[in-house]
């Protein structure tokens, strides 16, 4: 997804290195489940389990890994298209007890968009699992460095976090805030920026250069925030838990706004 505001682009790509960009994340792609899939545990090697909202993967090693390759059976798709929304339903078959009913839907707005979500049930077992938003941002193509400053609205403490990978030291954390002292060369990350507090879900990012701000406020409240980068891209990661018994349903949703600054 390619994100436009006055004709200036908003997102990146995960991998800009020439590489076919299909194979990577882009825009604002969101993942359900990225370190255990739903039913992988009790799929038996060569068995068929769910990945919410892309299909059927087929298990091959013991070890549930997001980034590997995987044959998979497509779920059924239906996609409506209207002026301002794009509406995608997803249903999946029943495996292992295991099966789904998901509804997403992006709508614009005159300065943002929002992201909403229905998730529904239709099997036997639970769905425990979590879902949240790459972000792959980066305003009019600016590297990543000076000219940023990405907010939350909750105390940074770096002590907490569950994983710290900054091996140019150029990611600076502040009380609530991260800058940037340069470009970095090599990808950084940063998870549980929290610290597993419950804490609002939101961010914002400013670039100084472009006096321009995206901001993502979810309607839940998170235990988790992920942040990853490198020097063409910024991804602030917002997760929710998901808890559905059979038969029942959740909904959430995802407010993006954009504006000038001064």
């Amino acid at each position: 997804m390619k994100v436009l505001f006055q004709n200036i682009p908003l997102s990146s790509t995960e991998n800009n290195d020439g590489q076919d960009e299909h194979c990577f994340g882009k825009g604002f792609y969101n993942e359900f489940g990225i370190n255990s899939a739903l039913g992988f545990d009790e799929t038996n090697k060569g068995g068929w389990f769910h990945k919410i909202g892309i299909g059927l993967l087929k298990k091959e090693d013991s070890i549930y890994l997001f980034n590997k390759n995987h044959e998979i059976k497509p779920a059924e798709f239906k996609i409506i298209t209207e002026a301002n929304r794009i509406i995608f339903i997803c249903k999946s078959e029943a495996i292992n007890g295991y099966s789904y009913l998901l509804k997403k839907e992006i709508e614009l707005y005159h300065s943002g968009f929002a992201i909403k979500y229905y998730l529904e049930n239709t099997g036997k077992k639970d769905i425990i699992t979590n879902e949240y938003v790459h972000n792959f941002t980066s305003i009019n193509k600016d590297s990543i460095g000076s000219n940023y400053v990405l907010k939350f609205p909750f105390q940074l403490k770096p002590e907490l976090f569950e994983e710290t990978v900054n091996p140019e030291q150029k990611v600076e954390i502040g009380l609530n805030e991260i800058t940037f002292n340069g470009s970095p060369k090599n990808q950084f990350f940063f998870s549980n920026l929290t610290g597993s507090e419950n804490v609002i879900a939101a961010w914002e990012l400013t670039n100084l250069k472009s006096n321009i701000r995206i901001s993502e406020t979810a309607s839940f409240k998170t235990n988790q925030v992920n942040l990853w980068g490198w020097k063409h891209v910024i991804s602030p990661e917002l997760f929710i838990s998901i808890f559905i018994k059979p038969g029942q349903s959740t909904e959430w949703f995802r407010n993006y706004n954009v504006y000038t600054v001064n």
